[in-house]
């Protein structure tokens, strides 16, 4: 059974600091090449409220990654501003949001970015490592909830594509963050994995509260959020 919740499609809400987890403010983001400047983002407000679930949709090129990355702590824009909670990211110390990133974010890309030289577990276990915390137990645990709890000891040739992904899911939740960012999570998957991997995503949200940022072309995907907002050009756009 397919994980499926109506989408909302209601306008995206007025800034309001003071309840938002994540806040985005005039985000603006270009790149020169050679003589010409494309500017990717232009001026994008956003407020994403605890526990929400959030998706970002638009075609290729349109900005969403862009936006994700920006939002995750993972590029630093142009000009604008990210705040999450009380902290305006990008005006930190840079070990702040390092700690930020590692303790409080957690990551799923489209391309699993999986070690191919650690098994299952060790891959699972490497942002908790890096947080100085020893977390074997917790990783074992993680790896069963998302089905692969026969899977531990394999090295990321000997899974799936689904299974990989899976992986890079226990990863991002090894350090219980508050958020999870997921850039195209189903883009290399067949349309039946891809499902079942946003179903998993999904349940994971709504059983641990967590607040969740998808992006991705598939507005099908998009409508089991509670919330998608469509990017065209670099801007938000509302649904006609």
């Amino acid at each position: 059974m397919v994980y499926v919740k109506p989408v909302l499609n209601h306008p995206s809400p007025k800034p309001d600091p003071s309840t938002a987890l994540v806040a985005a403010r005039d985000l603006c983001q270009s790149f020169t090449i050679g003589s010409k400047r494309i500017d990717v983002l232009r001026g994008i407000d956003l407020d994403i409220a605890p526990g929400e679930k959030l998706f970002l949709c638009g075609a290729s090129g349109a900005g969403k990654t862009t936006l994700l990355y920006i939002l995750a702590g993972l590029e630093k824009p142009t000009a604008g501003k990210v705040f999450f909670g009380d902290n305006s990211i990008y005006e930190t110390r840079q070990s702040t949001l390092t700690r930020l990133r590692n303790e409080l974010m957690g990551y799923v890309f489209q391309n699993y970015l999986l070690l191919p030289e650690l098994t299952a577990l060790e891959n699972v276990l490497l942002p908790a490592l890096i947080g100085g915390t020893a977390a074997a137990g917790l990783a074992e645990h993680t790896l069963d909830r998302v089905g692969l709890g026969e899977r531990l000891h394999h090295l990321p040739a000997e899974l799936s594509g689904g299974e990989q992904q899976r992986v890079a899911i226990a990863r991002a939740l090894i350090n219980e963050p508050r958020i999870l960012f997921a850039d195209e999570p189903t883009g290399n998957l067949d349309s039946k994995t891809g499902s079942d991997v946003m179903q998993l995503l999904l349940g994971i949200a709504d059983e641990k509260k967590k607040t969740l940022v998808v992006v991705t072309h598939d507005e099908e995907l998009a409508e089991a959020g509670d919330r998608t907002l469509h990017i065209v050009d670099g801007r938000i756009v509302e649904p006609a």
